[in-house]
């Protein structure tokens, strides 16, 4: 432990054998330290702090979810530092006074976005701008307005952006979309008319809606019900003709057929009908009502089925009914015959041309595809067009500034009088290290015994150093001198230190 304290002192009395050189070196380093700090341009950084929030009782409904507005809401945040915007942010400040052209601009808006932070806090609501300004051409004050206008920029950027930037998009989306519904239209319509066309050449020769193999269908449906009525109708028909044989035209015994007590007889059944409820389209209604005028038109004189009898009322009911039956029997008969031609025309037009079945699928499948695409088309504008209302028109979004970005009255950095202090302790530090390298590289002996050690000779003696008054009173002078500069050099780093505050305050 005692040698270690005798090569401390004996390092120490190096060192102070040399305190001129380690002064010299440590002027040396401070000013030239002092100057690099004093041309580190001040950085000025304004803040703000916003509150942005969205809420709406029209969201939900419209299927805006609370997380697709707070991903909005990021979206801005982060395309907020774009380079569409930083340009709006140089041409509406005071830097728009720096630049004289588009290149100048384009390194503006790269300092820019070096410069500038946008983060979210804890609560997605809240959100930080901070914008700094370092611009060594400028002065303070400058620099300080400056980073106040760029942070103010940015808030009315970004609630621009959630204000109008909706309205803004919205209306692009919506033009967008009315241009391709009009080209989908268009191509629907053409598509519409082709089909038109094919069904006027071959779908037509058949009645109802669909693919040529699902009319063919349809019509062999149609005629196997037809075949079931017509069936039902020839036994109606037989029915009749059965009771027509067996029902005598006239009644023996009466007066001449069509007697005044024949109209009568029958006008009195016409009306017994009617007063059961009977509508004039009833079977037996029209038989007897036939009959009527049949009568009224022989006047009562004529004999209607011989003498000696008068006409058989039930016959001629039987009779009409018997001529309705044949009638629908006939009517049947035709209509089967009419789609049985049709289906045999389209089979016909199938065995020579057998891609008429693949043909229509194509033009309903384009039709259908295009019908598809177009309704999803009208369906997005609408859904569009009522996010954008509820957004823009019920004041879905909440924005306040809660922290107002103001000019800043002190540089965030360089922290010079920190540094000041560092350069005079580094200045200091290499004074000493320079003086410790020297006496290290001198070839003398401090003491007798490193003479030993390095001759391997014994030391037989030494001499001391004698003092004369004279070299006191030089010795003393020196070191006033030597006190007087080393006191300069802290009082030069105490004076730089002051100047930085004076400066900041006239900031």
């Amino acid at each position: 432990m005692a040698g270690l304290y005798d090569e401390l002192l004996l390092m120490l009395h190096g060192i102070w054998r040399r305190r001129w050189v380690a002064l010299a070196v440590a002027w040396g380093v401070c000013m030239l330290g002092w100057l690099g700090v004093a041309l580190i341009p001040n950085s000025y950084e304004s803040k703000a702090r916003v509150y942005v929030k969205t809420q709406s009782l029209l969201e939900d409904k419209v299927g805006i979810t609370q997380v697709q507005s707070q991903q909005d809401l990021d979206r801005m945040r982060q395309t907020l530092a774009s380079a569409e915007n930083l340009e709006k942010v140089v041409r509406n400040t005071d830097l728009s006074q720096t630049v004289s052209g588009e290149r100048e601009v384009a390194a503006k808006i790269a300092s820019l976005r070096e410069n500038i932070t946008i983060t979210a806090q804890a609560d997605p609501s809240m959100i930080d701008i901070s914008a700094k300004s370092a611009d060594s051409t400028l002065s303070d004050g400058a620099n300080a307005r400056i980073a106040q206008q760029v942070a103010q920029k940015l808030i009315d950027i970004f609630q621009e952006e959630n204000l109008s930037g909706g309205r803004t998009e919205t209306k692009q989306s919506l033009a967008f979309l009315d241009q391709q519904i009009a080209g989908r239209g268009k191509q629907l319509e053409a598509a519409d008319q082709r089909r038109v066309e094919f069904a006027q050449r071959y779908v037509g020769l058949l009645p109802g809606a669909g693919s040529i193999s699902q009319r063919m269908d349809a019509a062999r449906m149609e005629i196997n019900n037809i075949d079931s009525q017509l069936v039902q109708a020839q036994s109606a028909l037989a029915a009749m003709n059965g009771q027509l044989a067996g029902t005598p035209q006239t009644l023996p015994g009466a007066g001449p057929a069509g007697g005044p007590s024949a109209l009568a007889q029958a006008q009195s059944e016409l009306a017994g009908m009617r007063a059961r409820g009977w509508t004039t389209s009833h079977p037996d209604v029209v038989a007897m009502q036939r009959q009527v005028d049949a009568l009224r038109r022989q006047g009562g004189g004529s004999s209607a089925g011989g003498a000696g009898g008068m006409s058989n009322p039930a016959y001629v009911s039987i009779k009409s009914m018997q001529a309705e039956r044949a009638a629908t029997v006939q009517a049947l008969q035709t209509r089967k015959a009419q789609i049985q031609s049709d289906l045999n025309a389209m089979a016909a037009k199938q065995t020579e041309e057998p891609g008429l079945a693949s043909e229509q699928e194509r033009l309903d499948r384009d039709y259908e595809v295009l019908k598809t695409q177009y309704d999803k088309l009208l369906a997005d504008r609408e859904e569009i067009r009522l996010r954008g209302d509820v957004k823009s028109e019920t004041g879905a979004i909440q924005f306040r500034v809660i922290l107002p970005p103001s000019v800043p009255s002190a540089p965030t950095a360089p922290n010079r009088p920190l540094l000041l202090l560092g350069v005079l302790i580094l200045g200091i530090a290499a004074g000493v290290g320079t003086a410790f390298a020297i006496g290290q590289l001198k070839g003398s002996f401090s003491t007798v015994a490193r003479l030993e050690r390095a001759s391997g000779m014994p030391v037989i003696g030494s001499i001391t150093q004698t003092r004369q008054p004279a070299q006191v009173a030089i010795d003393a002078k020196r070191m006033k001198w030597f006190a007087g500069a080393s006191g300069a050099l802290a009082g030069v780093c105490l004076l730089l230190i002051a100047v930085e505050f004076i400066q900041r305050g006239l900031a």
